[in-house]
């Protein structure tokens, strides 16, 4: 499966020159982009489908020598995002029975059909609600966990639901950090669990937040309502293009909108960590300090949010552990 693997990314060098299959996927749905497809793949072969790092993951774990039937529900925010759960899946000895999002089928029907290529007898099947699996993995919003937990009563299985993700600054951040922080916003419409939409900073301070384009059509529009509607409450905010700030202490709850929270010591964010675990995604800062007081146990550095790497598993949850215990 590594090899496969392998041979995977190799083949996903060149496609950024696939146009048609970029095309097909923004006509199936209106809020991807050909810079965040093109992004995501790309996440997806540096990161996770390089030999020596695939051998050096692979090393924790061992593939079950009974494969199991092992339902895959994916979700369809973000270009691919349940090409992880479908890599655990096979990498770890069992039959995937996969249905993708109705938002997402292109791009994940042609990595399946590449897959199915290069090994033609891999244990990838369509899944159906009426057969019964050994496992399921299922990612959605708050409804469909409601519905998954139903559905799979009585199945062992790994879901997961909405979170949110964080930077804090210390106010000694460079330009180029900054900017690489805008990227960490903007990315995928902030429609992702990894875009950043809240942001702590110094009190006294203006945090110098750098202006970055819409990421397509669609939050173009959304973001358009959302300041006429903030205009009409009379509530500020503060416009970079293709996101806008507000100040407040909660999550914000439109596309592309930045809560800026101040803070008086790092005592405030600490407290505020340890009592959001359950919230978080991740954490974008360079402030090493914080690492005690995050759910996973380590920041990461501005621009890499939508990078994640094979041991940044999503809610914290450990995929492969679930699959092979």
């Amino acid at each position: 499966m590594i090899d496969t693997f392998v041979e995977l990314g190799n083949r996903l060098t060149s496609f950024g020159h696939r146009h048609d299959i970029i095309a097909q996927a923004i006509a199936e749905n209106g809020w991807f982009s050909e810079q965040d497809i093109v992004r995501s793949v790309e996440a997806i072969r540096l990161t996770m489908l390089q030999h020596n790092t695939l051998t050096e993951w692979m090393a924790h774990y061992t593939p079950t020598p009974t494969p199991k039937r092992v339902a895959l529900i994916m979700a369809g925010n973000i270009p691919l995002v349940g090409f992880f759960d479908l890599m655990c899946t096979l990498v770890s000895g069992h039959e995937c029975h996969y249905k993708p999002s109705s938002k997402d089928r292109v791009l994940m029907h042609h990595i399946v059909a590449e897959l199915r290529a290069i090994c033609p007898d891999i244990a990838i099947y369509d899944y159906s609600a009426d057969e019964h699996y050994d496992m399921a993995i299922a990612t959605g919003g708050d409804d469909a966990n409601r519905y998954f937990k139903e559905h799979f009563a009585t199945t062992r299985h790994l879901l997961r639901g909405s979170r949110h993700s964080i930077a804090i600054l210390d106010g000694t951040e460079s330009h180029d950090e900054l900017t690489a922080l805008a990227t960490d916003i903007t990315a995928y419409s902030g429609l992702g669990c990894r875009s950043v939409s809240m942001i702590f900073y110094p009190e006294n301070t203006t945090p110098p937040l750098v202006a970055h384009p819409a990421a397509c059509p669609k939050l173009e529009a959304s973001l358009r309502m959302r300041k006429a509607l903030l205009t009409m409450q009379s509530t500020p905010y503060d416009d970079y293009d293709g996101y806008i700030t507000t100040l407040g202490t909660s999550f914000p709850q439109s596309l592309a909108e930045v809560t800026l929270c101040k803070y008086r010591s790092l005592n405030e964010v600490y407290a505020w960590l340890d009592s959001h675990t359950e919230a978080i995604q991740c954490v974008v800062s360079h402030l090493d300090t914080l690492n005690a007081h995050l759910p996973f146990g380590r920041t990461i550095p501005f621009g890499t949010a939508q990078y994640p790497t094979l041991m940044d598993y999503a809610d914290g949850i450990d995929t492969m552990a679930f699959l092979t215990r």
